[in-house]
């Protein structure tokens, strides 16, 4: 009896504590084996009412799409104002509300040549929407889709708009999508010092976590300005779990065309911060990696990146780079170092006057640790040991706002 005592007033004190800090946690959605995933923008008929005679913003891009009844791919938007929704404005993020700009390109305001909405862009030198820009809406949807890595910028769009909102006293709705990498937490956990727009909060490279659960903790652990709270509701996602396998039905960026890349992302960006090409500039994007200097016996695999959409100047463009074909890697479950380890051997070996890792490395590895034990040979799975006490940290953090299973 005592058992049971102790378990109600544990469970009375928690949900008071949310109730109390005015989070709102999603309901656990109901799951039935073998049924089709449904992000939770197709849910139409689930969030319909919430939007009715209100002015709507959108912080959309070209993932925010739902399957029409003869399966025909519709934007949001498009859905939205065919149901006579009011539908105001739309926030772009990084690459643009139709997802054709590079990566760290600047993008402009404008108008939807389609809709004629006002286009405000999220990328640049405004990254979080300002009083004038809320001004006259009742509530802001987030839908954007996510690959659950720290250095992918829409979780940092996510977090200033959660906090522009918050401090307009805007009701966010964020309509939740699967994560393709949900299914493993690996990689250093940011340091304070680190924080920049590839990193703002204290995660793993690898979170295991939706964009929805991501936005729960972002408010719940008072990561926003001067510890305020949004009024935060989110839309779950039906029939899915953290392991169900998803395949994303139009590629989240540029560079990002398929499952196999997005895969391999965690592991092959934190090459951006170095001299090695990652396939920008050509039809493999994440699957590859190289560098004009490697040997060709050694590295047998050759691509020469030139310009071309999401990559208008690419790294060692014009140049024959010599490297590592991934695209028959097994499934990753952790984040692999030892493509990175190996590069950094074979380069140091050459005897080039460039460095290999540029200042950009730190900030997407979140930490100056990661590049001075691969530079004093540590092996990958000592530096992978270093990360577990923080990794433990980060789990019970995490698990206080998760949906699905």
């Amino acid at each position: 009896m005592q058992f049971f005592t102790k378990f109600k007033n544990t469970y009375l004190c928690w949900l008071f504590t949310f109730v109390f800090c005015g989070i709102s946690l999603a309901q656990k959605p109901h799951t039935k084996k073998n049924n089709v995933v449904k992000p939770a923008a197709s849910l139409t008929k689930k969030y319909l009412n919430k939007l009715k005679t209100k002015n709507i913003g959108i912080v959309a891009n070209q993932t925010s799409i739902i399957k029409s009844k003869d399966n025909r791919l519709i934007h949001l938007v498009d859905s939205l104002l065919s149901l006579n929704i009011s539908v105001k404005k739309v926030f772009a993020p990084e690459h643009g509300f139709r997802g054709k700009a590079d990566a760290g390109e600047i993008i402009k305001n404008g108008k939807d040549n389609k809709t004629n909405l006002p286009i405000i862009s999220l990328y640049g030198k405004n990254k979080k929407p300002t009083a004038a820009q809320l001004a006259n809406l009742d509530l802001v949807i987030f839908d954007i889709q996510d690959v659950g890595v720290r250095f992918y910028t829409y979780i940092s769009t996510l977090h200033y708009v959660m906090e522009a909102c918050a401090e307009q006293n805007i009701p966010i709705l964020v309509l939740d999508r699967p994560n393709p990498n949900a299914h493993y937490i690996d990689g250093p956990v940011l340091e304070k010092s680190q924080k920049s727009f590839v990193g703002m909060h204290p995660v793993p490279v690898v979170y295991g976590m939706t964009i929805g659960e991501y936005a729960q903790m972002i408010n719940g652990e008072n990561w926003l300005k001067n510890k305020i709270q949004c009024d935060l509701t989110v839309m779950p996602i039906e029939n899915y779990t953290h392991n169900t396998k998803y395949s994303l039905p139009i590629k989240p960026s540029p560079n990002l065309p398929n499952s196999k890349s997005i895969n391999l992302y965690p592991s092959l960006c934190l090459f951006e911060g170095t001299t090695i090409s990652v396939g920008r500039g050509t039809d493999k994007q994440f699957q590859i990696f190289g560098h004009p200097a490697f040997s060709k016996i050694e590295y047998p695999f050759s691509f020469t990146p030139k310009p071309n959409e999401g990559a208008k100047n690419p790294k060692h463009k014009n140049q024959i780079c010599f490297g590592n074909d991934l695209r028959k890697e097994t499934s990753l479950d952790h984040l692999r170092l030892k493509w990175l380890i190996a590069s950094y051997k074979n380069y140091q070996e050459l005897n080039i006057k460039n460095p290999f890792f540029n200042t950009f490395f730190t900030k997407l590895a979140g930490t100056a640790r990661l590049q001075k034990q691969i530079e004093l040979g540590i092996s990958a799975h000592k530096i992978r040991l270093g990360w577990k006490k923080a990794l433990q940290n980060f789990l019970r953090i995490r698990a206080k706002y998760l949906i699905y299973e």
